[in-house]
């Protein structure tokens, strides 16, 4: 059969003692069109720049943060427990010292280490929860979809053997044909991207509502695609789901929490503390 023959080269940039990868354009390339379209949502509501701006920096810093260590404790952590240095450097020291950047990160510690930030922000900055929950539900899925191209691009998290004709064959990896997982993912992610920006263009509920229909749709779709993914890691061999399924699973019933609830419905940014 005719199957697809994936092989291209996950480096753009090599300049030997730095090389930028496929992966760090597209999650700069998400967080660049996320920021132009927060400035308008922020405009709208009469929210001043400067406190997107301190918020960029709150996201993006719990972002890598955030994704790191739940790369490190919920997918490698025998490692990383001998290695404690390597979770916050961007260097391995065995078998020699190299530079290797922050290749291993997980989608679900960056959210967890963002609902973080975002809460500390909310709380010094007097914006309303939720408020800013929501702006950033509208395009979050953006960032994940163009994440994983990024991750289709540097030809790893693969999918599952399959005679489907669709199959790629990472010739990176192997010359067995598998299911483009990263390609399942990135088209869930951009579909709730639409989905959820229209919902929120015709909708008028609660503060949350809109950030509990993200956590629910992002999370099923995660939890379905991990179903045609290759473990990352040795030990889900004998779990009967896997750890990003596992992982999904309270985020899923959060959203469908916050769906559920009844909180303020409108934000007014008036006050003379959002003013100043």
């Amino acid at each position: 059969m005719n199957y697809i023959i994936w092989d291209p080269n996950s480096i753009i940039v090599n300049l030997g003692f730095f090389a930028l990868r496929w992966y760090s354009l597209m999650f700069a390339i998400g967080f660049g069109l996320s920021y132009l379209m927060l400035l308008k949502l922020f405009a709208r509501d009469g929210v001043p720049q400067d406190k997107l701006d301190k918020l960029v920096i709150y996201v993006v810093l719990a972002t890598i943060i955030g994704a790191r260590l739940g790369h490190c404790l919920f997918y490698d952590f025998e490692y990383y427990s001998r290695h404690i240095s390597e979770i916050f450097l961007p260097f391995t020291f065995e078998p020699h010292f190299q530079f290797v950047g922050f290749m291993g990160l997980a989608s679900h510690g960056a959210i967890i280490g963002i609902l973080g930030a975002v809460m500390l922000y909310s709380y010094l900055q007097k914006i309303p929860l939720f408020w800013l929950l929501d702006k950033l539900a509208l395009v979050s899925p953006l960032v994940c979809g163009l994440i994983r191209i990024g991750n289709l691009l540097n030809s790893e998290i693969v999918g599952t053997p399959t005679t489907a004709p669709w199959a790629f064959i990472f010739t990176q990896l192997d010359g067995i044909p598998r299911h483009p997982s990263q390609l399942y993912e990135a088209l869930a992610y951009l579909s709730v991207f639409v989905f959820i920006n229209i919902l929120y263009r015709k909708s008028h509920k609660q503060q949350g509502f809109i950030f509990g229909v993200f956590l629910t749709l992002m999370f099923l779709a995660r939890f379905t695609v991990e179903f045609f993914k290759e473990d990352q890691s040795a030990f889900e061999a004998g779990m009967l789901i896997n750890m990003g399924q596992v992982l999904s699973i309270p985020f899923i019933i959060i959203g469908l929490i916050l769906i559920m609830m009844k909180r303020k419905t409108r934000f007014t940014s008036n006050s003379p503390d959002l003013a100043a």
